[in-house]
């Protein structure tokens, strides 16, 4: 059948090519619209309870991940000199376009009550008419004594400032989002410039801007370095200019097509699907190894055929009868590798799982055209560009791997389970833990600034609290859901984790403070005196002022109807294994202050995010592992009709992802979303080695009388060489992964090239020494 595939292919090689030509065309055009994914994660379903009452929350009070935020500590920043630097910063932010509100010291806002008529005004404390040093200490002396501000906009034990600046969410999820980010950080140089301080940057919207453009600078990277380390290797092997370039052109095609599918399916480049080209590259390599071996081989054993064209076409009429069907399964395997992800709930995954999957059998169907069609047109190969198959070397090493299995199958067996026993060990070390903000360097300017503020304000990421009265106006009927909600509050700050928090009783007391002029000992839960005068800013009446800072405190933190209440408290990025007890403490906590029959309270925003999402991700991760060995097991079994065959095939592919899960656990290296992910796709590549191995096997066995022995002996002959060429091409296509600054990336790189270095010596000197045992038994017992 392949043969007549090849002929098949030589013959109607014009329209082939064309076809294929016009098809790439076309997904090159659809590549060229391929944009960048700025959403911070799609991990969790959106069936899933979480995602639903975080829409739900949205919904009610709008994002809750929209604020970039400045922090600065200066002794003098309420000298004239520093503190119109600070000043001007902010005016010029409030200046730039997407930028919603900005909450800062220049334009903090006091409340100040009209004694003629007992209502609360609104004033800004450092209007423009403060422009003296005088009026400056006045007005920071008045800030100091509003407790609505303290840990909030300045820590005055370490005189560190704050200011939080809110983008438009609606800009936050395009392209555009690094207009209004960079204008800020424009600004925040020239302060930074004129005042002589350092100054600090964080927030969900700095943060997603600085990884978004760093996934595309490492999509680059990793891009070319691939095709060029891809092109070093090919040129040592084969010594050709020809084979390389023809090898890269297929690869180019196949990212090309990978780029393009994602256009088709709607999908935006994530730091996940960034990775697909390279893969590409990095798996198409191997196909042209092996197509390109074959055919030199071919080529040395049809000598005897004289004229030079009927010599190459029947090289390459035997390369595709005999590597079409090893590389088709090959690729079967790891697009099954990839493309069980698309079973998992996980959006992200489902997006990574379906564009590699695919698109891997895309790559075998363009090398399946390409190779032969233009190997047809190229030049007979000269006796240099054959001489790796007799590399004296690599003669030397299969050698050793022959003597290793006729005579040292104890020393294998030993070397197999002292590795295994080292895994089991390993494995009981191994951690599962994650962070938001997880694979970027401690060094990154980025880490370094979160860590800083969590140190100083408890953090910066978002969570949301709802307190949910289930009637109409429970909030504000009376006291006791503002005391419950300011109990739950003062829980909050009381815990090392979080923030100051933040919720409409804060605005409250805040006017209470203010009726009472300014006491600071009046900034507590009103009573139901108080009430009296500050039910009109709770009910929304008519005459109160919509543009004061507490009528902003009430609409942002009560619903419409008064029925539900928020409490929003930014925490520190403490990890996914402390995360779910940090927040079974908080539900806790609520359950003993609100009243189960009268009240519910939900968790959501980003860290109730991020642990769903890495909970399913993880998950995923190791449901698509039991159904890629399912799945190759069933093709295997397809393939060789033989459950012996089988058992010798899987057995050699979970030895490295055991060694490899035993030396995360040795080496400290955390089980999480980025971690995870080694071990499909190296099951899915290293499997190749082992269909390479096993399909020549059978394809020889007739030629050696179905003799075992010898026609393992020949195999390792005649698939050793490829197979050590592919493997060092894999290796040294992951290693390229190890330049990134994400560590889960890098981890990839360094994890995925041991694992195949262990499959390697698995398939090569395992496999052989099992295989043996196996069928031995086998033919002895005669079934």
């Amino acid at each position: 059948m392949w043969h007549k595939l090849g002929k098949f292919i030589l013959k109607n090689r014009i329209l082939l090519v064309v076809l294929l030509l016009l098809a790439t065309a076309f997904m090159g055009w659809k590549a060229t619209k391929v944009k960048m994914g700025y959403e911070f994660a799609k991990a969790v379903p959106t069936d899933n309870p979480h995602y639903q009452e975080y829409v739900k929350f949205q919904e009610t009070f709008g994002a809750d991940a929209s604020m970039f935020v400045i922090g600065v500590t200066d002794p003098q920043f309420f000298s004239k000199e520093h503190f119109d630097a600070y000043r001007d910063m902010i005016t010029g932010i409030q200046k730039i376009p997407h930028i919603k509100s900005i909450i800062s010291v220049p334009n903090a806002i006091n409340l100040v009550k009209n004694d003629s008529t007992e209502k609360l005004q609104t004033t800004v404390l450092f209007d423009s008419t403060v422009t003296t040093q005088s009026q400056i200490d006045s007005a920071a002396a008045i800030f100091k004594h509003l407790m609505f501000y303290k840990g909030l906009l300045h820590n005055p034990e370490k005189q560190i400032y704050l200011a939080g600046i809110t983008i438009d969410p609606q800009i936050l999820n395009t392209k555009h989002r690094t207009e209004p980010v960079n204008a800020i950080l424009a600004l925040i140089e020239q302060y930074k410039a004129r005042a002589k301080v350092d100054t600090h940057i964080s927030g969900l919207p700095y943060i997603r801007t600085v990884l978004t453009e760093k996934i595309k600078k490492e999509m680059n990277l990793f891009l070319y370095g691939s095709l060029l380390l891809a092109m070093v290797t090919l040129i040592l092997f084969f010594r050709s200019i020809s084979a390389t370039l023809l090898s890269m052109f297929v690869v180019v095609l196949g990212v090309v097509w990978c780029v393009g599918t994602m256009v088709l399916f709607g999908y935006d480049i994530t730091l996940l699907t960034a990775l697909i080209p390279p893969l590409i590259i990095v798996i198409g390599i191997p196909n042209c190894i092996y197509f390109l071996n074959k055919y030199h081989m071919s080529w040395e054993e049809n000598v005897h055929i004289t004229d030079i064209k009927e010599r190459k076409k029947q090289s390459i009429i035997n390369m595709v009868g005999r590597m079409g069907v090893v590389t088709l399964f090959c690729n079967i395997a790891a697009a099954v590798g990839f493309y069980v992800f698309s079973f998992t709930s996980s959006p992200l995954l489902k997006e990574f799982g379906n564009v590699a999957g695919i698109n891997i059998m895309v790559l075998f169907i363009i090398s399946l055209i390409l190779i032969p069609v233009v190997l047809y047109y190229l030049p007979a190969p000269k006796p240099f560009q054959t001489r790796y198959l007799r590399n004296k070397l690599l003669e030397k090493v299969l050698v050793k791997i022959e003597h290793w299995v006729l005579h040292k199958k104890a020393l294998v067996y030993t070397i197999t389970l002292a590795m295994l026993v080292f895994s089991v060990i390993g494995f009981f070390k191994l951690k599962s833990v994650g962070y938001i903000v997880d694979d970027m360097p401690k060094d990154e300017q980025i880490y370094v600034d979160l860590k800083w503020f969590e140190q100083n304000f408890g953090g910066v990421m978002p969570l949301e609290i709802v307190v949910d009265t289930k009637k109409k106006n429970g909030i504000t009927r009376g006291l006791k859901a503002i005391q419950k909600i300011d109990e739950y509050s003062a829980y909050l700050d009381s815990l090392p984790q979080t923030a100051r928090a933040l919720s409409l009783v804060e605005g409250l007391k805040f006017a209470k403070q203010a009726f009472y002029d300014g006491d600071t000992a009046s900034y507590i839960v009103p009573s139901e005196f108080d009430l009296l005068f500050l039910a009109p800013y709770l009910k929304g009446a008519n005459n109160m002022d919509t543009t004061s800072q507490l009528a902003k405190i009430v609409k942002n933190f009560a619903d419409s109807t008064k029925q539900r209440a928020r409490i929003s408290v930014n925490m520190a990025d403490i990890g996914s294994d402390k995360l779910p007890v940090f927040l079974d403490n908080l539900q806790t906590r609520a359950n003993e202050i609100f009243d189960t029959a009268q009240y519910k309270v939900t968790f959501t925003g980003g860290p109730v995010n991020f642990l769903e999402g890495s909970r399913f991700i993880i998950n995923g991760l190791k449901e698509s592992i039991i159904w890629a060995f399912a799945l190759i097991a069933i093709c295997m079994l397809y393939l060789f009709r033989s459950f012996r065959i089988l058992v010798c095939s899987l057995i050699p592919n979970v030895i490295p992802l055991l060694v490899t899960a035993g030396l995360m656990g040795w080496a400290g290296v955390p089980l999480k979303p980025s971690t995870v992910l080694v071990f499909s796709v190296a099951l899915g590549i290293a499997i190749d080695v082992t269909i390479r191995f096993l399909v020549n096997y059978k394809q020889e066995l007739p030629d050696h009388n179905n003799q075992v022995l010898p026609t393992i002996l020949s195999t390792i002959k005649h698939t050793g060489i490829s197979i050590i060429y592919t493997s060092l091409v894999l290796i040294a296509g992951f290693v390229i992964f190890m330049f990134s600054k994400f560590g889960g990336t890098f981890g990839l790189g360094w994890l995925t090239s041991f694992t195949l270095l262990v499959a390697t010596f698995t398939n090569l000197v395992f496999l052989p020494v099992f295989m043996i045992a196996i069928l031995r038994s086998k033919t002895k017992s005669g079934k």
